[in-house]
């Protein structure tokens, strides 16, 4: 059975030094921040928007999106997981 989106938020949270969450919530713009840092890419400062953190996600991952600042489908949240686990 396939991780659900809340098991894989949860994954990516954890992979990067940030805490779980009870119930399922999109990321912060601290923990996309984080998962920038760990993808090697640096948000800056002051954080940029929640979509231009997306679209270097997506970037930094292999991710091809019409629209790449939209918020994270269950396919992006596998990939990134994966990219985050190093497989």
């Amino acid at each position: 059975m396939s991780p659900t989106v809340h098991a894989l938020r949860n994954e990516i949270r954890v992979a990067v030094g940030r805490y779980e969450r009870e119930l399922s919530t999109d990321f912060t713009k601290e923990s996309l921040a984080a998962i920038c840092a760990a993808l090697d890419r640096e948000a800056g400062e002051p954080l940029p928007p929640t979509g231009e953190m997306r679209a270097t996600i997506r970037e930094a991952v292999g991710i091809d999106s019409e629209d790449p600042e939209r918020s994270f489908r269950k396919g992006d949240l596998q990939e990134i997981a994966t990219a985050l686990r190093g497989d």
